[in-house]
C-alpha cells in the first residue's frame, strides 16, 4: 500500500478502466477518522492516513506527528457489487522532502458488516507505531439507474408518486441522510470538436454529482451523438453542482463540460447549453442538450446545510498559477476596497465634512445607543436581507452585477530542464510553495467575503430563505430569552458534546453554511449560456 495516490492527484477526467463510471453502486460505507493513540514521536513531520476501496482513494489531512492527533474527518466511498475488495488503511509519515514512511496498514472486509451500524474499529499498527481508531458503517444504496429516456423512473407514475412520496415533509424524520432525487436526461450533443484525421469523434457523457458519477455508452464516428439515456442519483446534498463532461474515448480527448447547480435546475425543462472548457470560463465547440428533474425534502436541506460539506475525491492537486493569484489579489482588494469606503464614509461623519450628513448620522447614532437591544442585530440582517431582495424585484441592483470573469488558464511548467541547477530548482519550489500558501489563503478570504454579500443579494433564493429564517429565530429567541441563557446552554453543549459522543467531529455551523454560497468566481462557472435558437440540431456541412 505504499505506492497508493492521494486522491487529490487524481484527474476527473482520468478514471481508469476499472473504476468505469457506468457500474452502479448498491451500498455505501460511511467512514469517520477519528484518531490516533500513543503514535512515536520522534522529531518533526507530518502523520495521515490513506484509505483505499477498489479504485476509490481518500488521503485525510496532515497532521503534525504527536501522540494522539485527532483527525475527526468523515466520507463516503461506493460498495460496486462486482467488488469484493476489502478496505485498505494505510498510516504514514512524511519528513520534510524525504520520502514517506509507512506506520502500517489495516484491511477491513466489508462482507463481515452487518448493515446500517456503526463498527468501531481500534487496530494495531506496526510494533512501536501505536493504534488507529476510526468508525465504518454499510448501509444500502437505492435509486441509481441508467435506462432509456422512454423507461426512465419518473416517466413512470406509480414510481415517481413513490419517490415524491419518500421527500414529502410528513416523512422528514424517516431517514434524514436521503435529501432528495436527480434524474439528468442526457439528450444530445451538436457540433463537437472533431478529434480524429476523418473530422469525427467518438463520445460519451460523464453525469458527476459530488463523488457519485455515472456514463453513458460511447457513439462512435460522429459530432452529433444522440444518447437518449437518462441517469439518475440520490442526492444527499441539495447544494452539489451537476457536473455533465463530454469526453473522447480514445485517449484523452476533453470535449466540454457544464455545471448546473441543484438549485437551479427547472424541473422537465429541456434546455440545450453551450459547451464550455475544463476551467468552466470560457466556451467551448458544441452544445448539448439535457432535462433534469430535482425532488428534494427542504427541511432535510436545511439541516444538511449546516453540517460538513461532502470531501470530493477527485480534486486536482492545487499548483501555483500566477494568473488565480492575481485574481485572488484582485478580489481580495476589491472587497478591502468596499471595506475602506466606508470607514472613510464613517470618519467623514465624525469631521462633519458635511453637516446635514453628520447631524444624520449623529441622531441616528443616539437613537440606536438609546434603545439598543441585542435581537435588533438579526433583526437587522434580516430586514438587510429582505431590502435587498425587493431591490432585485425593482431591478436596481443584480445578483451578477459584481462576477470576476479573469480566465484562470493553468500554465505548465518544466522544471527539470538542465540538472545542474537542482540547488535552483529547490529553492524555487520553495518560494513555489509559498506563494502557493499564500494564493490559497487569498482565495479562501475572498471566497468568505464573496459568499457572504452573495447571501445577501439573493445569488442562491433557497440559501437566502434559509437565512431569513435562521434569522428570524434567532431575532425571537433573542427577544424572548436572556442572552445569558442562552450563553449558558452554548457552553454546556460545547463542554458535553464530547461526553455525549466521544467520536463527534467538531465543525463550525456558520462555515459550513456559507461553503454552501457559491464565490463570485463559481458563479460564472456555474453561469449556463443558452445556445441560439436551432442550435439543438445538427448543422448541415456544405458540399
Amino acid at each position: 500500500m505504499s505506492n497508493l495516490q492521494a486522491v487529490h492527484a487524481q484527474r476527473s477526467v482520468d478514471l481508469p478502466k476499472s473504476q468505469c463510471p457506468s457500474r452502479m453502486w448498491t451500498g455505501v460505507l460511511g467512514v469517520t477518522l477519528v484518531e490516533g493513540q500513543e503514535l512515536p514521536q520522534s522529531g518533526t513531520g507530518d502523520v495521515y492516513v490513506r484509505f483505499r476501496l477498489g479504485e476509490q482513494k481518500y488521503k485525510s489531512k496532515n497532521l503534525c506527528i504527536q501522540p494522539y492527533p485527532q483527525w475527526r474527518e468523515q466520507f463516503d466511498l461506493h460498495q460496486y457489487e462486482d467488488c469484493q475488495e476489502p478496505l485498505q488503511v494505510e498510516v504514514c509519515s512524511k519528513r520534510g522532502r524525504k520520502g514517506e514512511e509507512s506506520w502500517g496498514t489495516i484491511e477491513v472486509v466489508l462482507s463481515r458488516l452487518p448493515l446500517n451500524e456503526a463498527q468501531l474499529c481500534t487496530n494495531v499498527l506496526d510494533p512501536g507505531k501505536g493504534r488507529l481508531v476510526f468508525l465504518v458503517t454499510l448501509r444500502p444504496c437505492w435509486g441509481v439507474s441508467i435506462s432509456d429516456m422512454e423507461t426512465a423512473p419518473l416517466e413512470k407514475p406509480e414510481d415517481r408518486e413513490s419517490i415524491e412520496e419518500k421527500f414529502i415533509l410528513k416523512n422528514t424524520h424517516q431517514c434524514m441522510a436521503e435529501v432528495g432525487y436527480l434524474q439528468v436526461k442526457v439528450v444530445r450533443a451538436n457540433d463537437l470538436a472533431s478529434t480524429d484525421l476523418n473530422g469525427k469523434s467518438n463520445p460519451f457523457c460523464v453525469v458527476e454529482v459530488g463523488n457519485s458519477r455515472l456514463q453513458t455508452h460511447t457513439l462512435y464516428k460522429t459530432l452529433n451523438p444522440e444518447w437518449n439515456k437518462a441517469l439518475a442519483f440520490p442526492i444527499k446534498d441539495i447544494h452539489e453542482v451537476l457536473e455533465v463532461t463530454v469526453l473522447e474515448e480514445n485517449g484523452d480527448g476533453f470535449l466540454g463540460k457544464v455545471a448546473i447547480p441543484l438549485l437551479t435546475v427547472t424541473n422537465g425543462q429541456q434546455m440545450c447549453l453551450l459547451l464550455k472548457k475544463e476551467d468552466l470560463e470560457k466556451a467551448s465547440k458544441g452544445t448539448i442538450t439535457l432535462e433534469m428533474d430535482v425532488i428534494y425534502n427542504k427541511v432535510r436541506a436545511g439541516i444538511k446545510t449546516f453540517k460538513p460539506k461532502e470531501t470530493k475525491l477527485t480534486e486536482e492537486t492545487p499548483k501555483f498559477n500566477k494568473k488565480v493569484l492575481a485574481r485572488n489579489i484582485y478580489r481580495v482588494r476589491r472587497i478591502s476596497t468596499a471595506v475602506l469606503y466606508t470607514l472613510r464614509y464613517i470618519k467623514s461623519c465624525f469631521q462633519w465634512e458635511s453637516t446635514q450628513r453628520s447631524l444624520l448620522a449623529f441622531l441616528i447614532f443616539l437613537v440606536t445607543v438609546w434603545y439598543w437591544e441585542l435581537f435588533m442585530l438579526p433583526l437587522f440582517l434580516f430586514v438587510l436581507i429582505g431590502w435587498n431582495y425587493f431591490q432585485l424585484g425593482t431591478g436596481k441592483v443584480t445578483a451578477n452585477q459584481d462576477l470576476v470573469h479573469t480566465s484562470a488558464a493553468e500554465e505548465d511548467e518544466d522544471d527539470e530542464k538542465d540538472a545542474a541547477r537542482r540547488s535552483l530548482i529547490d529553492k524555487i519550489h520553495m518560494v513555489q510553495e509559498v506563494v502557493l500558501a499564500v494564493q490559497n489563503v487569498l482565495e479562501e478570504i475572498a471566497n468568505i467575503g464573496e459568499r457572504v454579500k452573495n447571501i445577501f443579494n439573493w445569488s442562491v433564493p433557497f440559501v437566502s430563505c434559509l437565512a431569513c429564517l435562521v434569522l428570524f429565530v434567532a431575532t425571537a429567541l433573542l427577544y424572548f430569552i436572556p442572552l445569558r441563557y442562552l450563553v449558558l446552554m452554548w457552553g454546556v453543549n460545547k463542554f458535553t458534546k464530547k461526553l455525549r459522543n466521544p467520536h463527534t467531529i467538531d465543525n463550525n455551523e456558520i462555515l459550513d453554511f456559507l461553503k454552501r454560497v457559491p464565490s463570485d468566481v463559481q458563479k460564472v462557472q456555474y453561469s449556463s449560456a443558452r445556445a441560439p435558437a436551432g442550435s439543438s440540431q445538427p448543422q448541415r456541412r456544405k458540399k
